[in-house]
């Protein structure tokens, strides 16, 4: 089976402007942190877009936003393969952020994937997946090149590539975004915010030895960009990393959750790191320092909002 490789087709140092075709666009996890961007991105460049809802309030979002609405869910197998069947692609951000159940979540993801590459088959048409750089740590900048594998990754997410190669495989023009572990802006609720109440909750703010493991991170509304344009270029088997910091010492996290919430700063051994984070240990333990320069140079991309730390010292992260 042909491996996903990052996609360089094109002459370096030539950029050709050509007219985008519109596109009516599937698109999951909608209302989503990062999918109610991505709706807003390819709306305001042109396209429309058919956004996946489950509940009459999500609907009633998608509507403000000016797009269509498909009643269903991620575990609606036929939903799924209905709303990517009637447009013209699919770009997946939802996922069921459900950690108590992580490994359930991820097959449900796998099986989402698989459903909607089915009606996708030698179609042509693009489909966007969503994976995570937290899934690999090499002791090196992560690339678009590198796979994830058994010896980088011991994440159940890993099903989410697997699934991408299986309809891959089959005929599908699937191309790969992995999204670093904070994609910040006001409103997350993802990464940073779990730390913080866990400082909250501890009465500290806590690294791993000297901290130097570090994070990857991108404003929300740059990767919104960067979908649109892994959209619109189409390419089989392409990965992207939408990076806008490559490494983020996790220390320098800490310490700026210490000083908004006024908490002592720590080093943790690795065993009381685990007693710490708890179920969050791989998470604020992993060191996967990324290079998203590939990705900026094939889709023109380049990030333009402010990094993480100033994001985070902004005041939305600490105003509850």
């Amino acid at each position: 089976m042909r491996n996903f490789v990052f996609n360089k087709c094109g002459y370096k140092g030539l950029i050709i402007k050509h007219k985008i075709k519109t596109m009516r666009v599937f698109v999951t996890g909608a209302t989503g942190f990062v999918g109610s961007a991505v709706v807003n991105q390819l709306l305001s460049a042109g396209h429309k877009v058919l956004g996946l809802a489950r509940s009459e309030s999500s609907a009633q979002k998608l509507i403000e936003a000016g797009a269509e609405v498909y009643l269903g869910a991620l575990t609606d197998i036929e939903s799924l393969k209905s709303g990517a069947a009637q447009t013209d692609g699919v770009i997946h951000t939802g996922f069921i952020h459900d950690f108590s159940r992580f490994t359930e979540s991820c097959e449900i993801d796998r099986r989402a994937i698989e459903a909607m590459g089915s009606v996708m088959a030698h179609t042509g048409k693009p489909f966007i997946i969503t994976s995570g750089l937290a899934l690999i740590s090499t002791g090196r900048p992560v690339t678009e090149a590198d796979e994830v594998t058994p010896e980088n990754s011991k994440s159940p997410r890993k099903a989410t590539e697997e699934a991408a190669k299986a309809v891959a495989q089959s005929g599908v023009n699937v191309s790969i975004v992995r999204l670093p572990p904070s994609v910040h802006d006001a409103g997350d609720h993802g990464f940073v915010p779990i730390l913080i109440n866990l400082a909250r909750e501890k009465g500290e703010a806590a690294y791993l030895r000297e901290g130097q493991n570090q994070w990857p991170a991108v404003h929300r509304l740059d990767a919104a960009v960067l979908y649109q344009l892994a959209l619109e270029r189409n390419a089989p088997r392409a990965v992207y990393h939408a990076v806008g910091e490559q490494g983020i010492p996790f220390i320098k996290i800490a310490s700026t959750i210490g000083e908004n919430l006024n908490l002592p700063v720590v080093s943790k051994t690795p065993e009381e790191a685990a007693e710490y984070f708890g179920w969050f240990n791989y998470f604020g333990t992993i060191n996967t320092p990324a290079s998203g320069e590939q990705t900026k140079q094939v889709l023109s991309w380049q990030p333009t909002h402010i990094g993480l730390i100033e994001d985070m010292n902004s005041g939305a992260y600490f105003a509850q």
